[in-house]
């Protein structure tokens, strides 16, 4: 998940660097969303590790 999140970021900065304001920005609110999903998703796994005993990655 986190390999999509880094695609569409460069797809946006790419696309906003090239003058395609909404390709970049509907990028740019992918990558966010991605990387928002992505962040919750560790803090869960992370959390788990230490309720069940296991040292976080």
């Amino acid at each position: 998940m986190l390999g999509w999140t880094v695609l569409f970021l460069i797809v946006a900065l790419i696309a906003g660097a090239l003058g395609f304001t909404g390709i970049a920005g509907a990028s740019m609110g992918i990558a966010k969303i991605l990387f928002f999903v992505f962040l919750v998703l560790m803090v869960l796994s992370v959390i788990i590790h230490v309720v069940r005993g296991k040292k976080p990655l």
